[in-house]
């Protein structure tokens, strides 16, 4: 019982990270304070820990 609750909290931070990194691009973008490099290096960040959670999904 309790790995499964440590796998639920470790895919809910991979999906929050990947929201997070949306959202941040997002709104710097927004504020002209992010540059091109950075803004797709932060979203491929984003989709990695989006991947990741998908493929732990995958086990059930």
């Amino acid at each position: 019982m309790k790995e499964k609750n440590i796998k639920d909290l470790v895919k809910l931070i991979f999906k929050a990270v990947s929201l997070a990194m949306g959202v941040a691009v997002v709104a710097l973008s927004i504020m002209n304070e992010i540059d091109t490099d950075s803004a797709i290096m932060m979203l491929g960040v984003g989709v990695t820990a989006l991947s990741v959670a998908l493929i732990m999904n995958k086990d059930k």
